[in-house]
């Protein structure tokens, strides 16, 4: 059995329509929402709601909190989780990849960061693709942190968003 930790910390990925203001916001998680939506065998998710906030409010405070999440995980530590996934904003999770690929010392696991582009209540969302993509990824790549999404699996330190192409690349 897998068993996965899943921080999730806000973000676009988990932006829901209020209809009375007609806004996206960060109101609450709906991981579990996308997560029944997956057939996921032998694997054991637990959700860890950190916080529910657009990553381009993140401050340093708030990325030590990622990170100390991580670290209680078991992310360094033998057995406690096969796989870390953390729920992120796309415009400033390259930034708290750096932190967490600088201040964890060697991970036993793999900790993958994702988001999305737009958010899971939107037509041709990206989030539930990505989603799977981080979870699969725990499984199959080696400890280190990564950022997981649209296909591929990048390694910190050197990732960046890319705003024209829409997705992450290797700086």
């Amino acid at each position: 059995m897998r068993k996965i930790t899943l921080i999730t910390t806000g973000g676009t990925i988990e932006k829901t329509y209020d209809e009375s203001s007609g806004e996206l916001a960060n109101r609450r998680s709906i991981v579990r929402r996308m997560l029944a939506e997956l057939r996921l065998e032998e694997t054991e998710v637990n959700v860890f709601e950190l916080m529910s906030k657009d990553s381009l409010l993140m401050t340093e405070a708030d990325r030590t909190r990622i990170l100390e999440a991580v670290r209680a995980t078991g992310a360094c530590a033998e057995g406690a989780t096969t796989g870390i996934v953390v729920l992120h904003g796309t415009d400033t999770l390259a930034l708290t990849g750096e932190h967490l690929h600088q201040h964890l010392d060697g991970p036993r696991v793999p900790v993958i960061l994702t988001g999305a582009m737009r958010p899971f209540e939107v037509k041709q969302s990206d989030a539930l693709q990505n989603l799977t993509e981080a979870v699969f990824a725990t499984g199959v790549l080696p400890p280190g942190v990564y950022c997981v999404a649209h296909g591929r699996a990048l390694a910190f330190p050197g990732v960046r968003k890319d705003p024209e192409r829409g997705t992450f690349v290797k700086a």
